[in-house]
């Protein structure tokens, strides 16, 4: 897209631009993991270790949910036997550092997003333009609201399935803090990139690199996808994967929307000029 200010910029100005946007998000997070250094009881206690606790709220709704449906109690939790050690003379301040990263990029997200969003603005359309707030606000939104279904949902049920599954009874679980740390991140920043899928698809759509048409003839393929990924980081039980499921394939069904009404604008502008 032709950039749509007063003067062109060159490439170095452009590298120059992104140098600062790096500069100015990488404060933004280390300022944000400073503060949650200082947090790190909290952080570890209730937040981190709260999936491996059997009294965990997730595990209260599976167990009652399991009991509406006139189920057995094979999805009530009364014990996770998941140790965590540290083997590393410097493994538990290497965690802290990183996770404070980590919480920083979480909180730090919106204010990352507005970087992005004035790095890229030039290249927009006057009209575009206006949509800054919109685009910050949603984005933000559905950031947060994957990592919550990330923290809530996958972290406890991927946690609860590999702390009981056994291969051989002669194999006792000793997990390293790393290992667990990483599972509980990965679960959540995971969570809440897969749910800027919208966002994703709405920028796609308008280079033209994604079509609503190509996006519902492989809608079939993504179903099946989904359930195999819903399948390998859930507990072996239908109610796990269909909740898993049920909202990413909103999400890509509503990407469709979004792209549908992207090109439907297009094709409108086209038509008036």
């Amino acid at each position: 897209m032709v950039k749509k200010s007063s003067g062109e910029m060159s490439f170095l100005d452009h590298l120059e631009e992104l140098r600062w946007l790096l500069i100015r998000v990488t404060i933004a997070i280390l300022a944000c993991a400073l503060v949650a250094f200082f947090f790190s009881n909290y952080i570890f206690d209730e937040i981190l270790f709260g999936p491996k606790n059997p009294n965990f709220i997730t595990y209260h709704y599976f167990c009652e949910l399991s009991q509406q449906f006139g189920l057995d109690k094979s999805l009530c939790i009364t014990e996770i036997k998941l140790p965590i050690q540290n083997r590393e003379i410097g493994g538990q301040f290497s965690i802290h550092m990183w996770t404070s990263i980590t919480v920083g990029f979480i909180v730090a997200f919106p204010f990352i997003l507005w970087e992005i969003w004035k790095f890229i603005s030039p290249a927009l359309y006057d009209n575009e333009k206006k949509y800054a707030a919109a685009f910050i606000i949603v984005s933000s939104l559905l950031f947060f609201v994957g990592v919550l279904f990330g923290y809530f949902l996958i972290a406890p049920l991927s946690v609860q399935f590999f702390a009981s599954y056994i291969v051989s009874t002669e194999i006792s679980n000793a997990i390293d803090i790393g290992s667990y740390i990483s599972l509980i991140k990965t679960s959540t920043i995971a969570s809440g990139l897969l749910f800027e899928l919208p966002i994703l698809i709405y920028f796609l759509t308008k280079v033209g690199l994604v079509t609503p048409q190509f996006l519902r003839k492989y809608r079939k393929y993504t179903l099946v996808i989904i359930l195999i990924l819903a399948a390998i980081i859930t507990p072996p039980d239908v109610i796990s994967q269909v909740i898993v499921s049920i909202p990413i394939m909103v999400l890509y069904e509503i990407s469709i929307l979004i792209s549908a009404a992207v090109v439907k604008k297009e094709n409108t502008t086209d038509l008036i000029s």
